[in-house]
């Protein structure tokens, strides 16, 4: 396989999982990635653990800056989730220099999320990895002519430079981490 790489399988995210099941308040607090005109992700729930700081959209009401400045802040739920080690255990793992965005994002079952590329500064200056907090057989994971069915506790990188897309035909929820990390 070309597009996608699995790194490690057999991962423990069980506390994180039920942390953030027992924080439901934590979903869609920013939806800035869900709901723009053009977002393939319109079907998902996220998240934000780090992202881009909404100080300059908050100012201008343009959302340009946001997407493709490389400096992403800490957001609450980084206090309340169990997520900074999987975070810092996968900078070391890749070797990585930079922690970009952190977004745990959840797909229903019969939901998709649409063929796009990740384009823009950002997506060129981060590599994108995706750990599988919980997924069940039927999730399917296109990139480019590649697919993959991702399994809880699997980690995984992908070329998000190509098209890709992740259709739930599983009878539960798909929880990710998408995490972006800077290599030199």
């Amino acid at each position: 396989m070309r597009n996608f790489h699995k790194l490690a399988q057999g991962m423990e995210f069980g506390p994180l999982v039920n942390a953030i099941i027992r924080n439901p308040h934590l979903w869609d607090q920013n939806t800035l990635r869900t709901t723009h005109p053009a977002t393939p992700h319109h079907q998902v729930s996220d998240i934000w653990v780090r992202f881009n700081s909404l100080e300059e959209l908050e100012q201008t009401g343009d959302p340009t800056y946001i997407i493709d400045q490389h400096e992403s802040i800490w957001f609450p739920a980084a206090a309340v989730l169990p997520v900074r080690a999987l975070l810092f255990d996968l900078m070391r793992t890749v070797e990585g220099e930079r922690l970009g965005r952190a977004i745990i994002t959840r797909l229903a079952p019969g939901c998709a999320i649409t063929p796009h590329v990740d384009s823009g500064d950002h997506a060129a200056y981060y590599t994108r990895y995706q750990l599988a907090l919980y997924s069940l057989p039927g999730n399917v994971f296109r990139c480019g002519n590649e697919t993959v069915q991702m399994r809880t506790g699997e980690v995984w990188y992908f070329n998000n430079g190509l098209e890709h897309e992740v259709i739930n035909n599983s009878g539960d929820d798909r929880l990710a981490l998408i995490v972006d990390v800077r290599h030199s």
